[in-house]
């Protein structure tokens, strides 16, 4: 079988968010039902023609990131944005590309590293996604994960 291609979302705006990138990274990249050559991060492919945050960038950088979710084989997002600020909200961005991908008939999974016992999700959210990794040590299990079979991995969580 060939192993699949990914587009991790997630926030990348602060070394908080870029640690907890690296991680889901390098968990996937030692994943052999992933191929590492074939992760996308959106943060680190930037388009580089035009100042950030410039109309033309905006345009190109949405549809360079909507072209490699529809080459991705899966999605895999993290859903923490201002953790460290005892902010336990998702990234608009984030759960955005999780509806898109959703919409596109991808597999989606979820990461959080929340160590909040009470995590609350969007029922959008909570009803798209295939797999979910809930806290450090269950985001361990992305290394051995079988990303051909898709085995649901379902987390309570209050749904709002």
């Amino acid at each position: 079988m060939q192993s699949k291609s990914v587009y991790l979302a997630g926030p990348f705006f602060s070394k908080e968010q870029n640690d907890r990138v690296t991680t889901v990274k390098r968990l996937l990249e030692t994943n052999q039902t992933i191929n590492s050559e074939a992760i996308f991060l959106p943060g680190k492919d930037e388009y580089t023609d035009a100042p950030v945050g410039s109309f033309e960038w905006q345009i190109a950088t949405f549809n360079a990131d909507i072209r490699q979710i529809d080459q991705a084989d899966i999605v895999v997002a993290i859903l923490d944005y201002e953790l460290e600020d005892d902010k336990h909200e998702s990234d608009a961005g984030t759960i955005w590309e999780c509806g898109y991908a959703f919409g596109q008939h991808k597999p989606v999974f979820l990461i959080r590293f929340d160590k909040q016992t009470e995590l609350s999700i969007n029922l959008m959210l909570a009803g798209s996604y295939t797999a979910m990794f809930n806290g450090e040590k269950d985001a361990q299990n992305l290394a051995s994960y079988d990303f051909y079979n898709l085995k649901n991995k379902y987390v309570h969580l209050n749904v709002i």
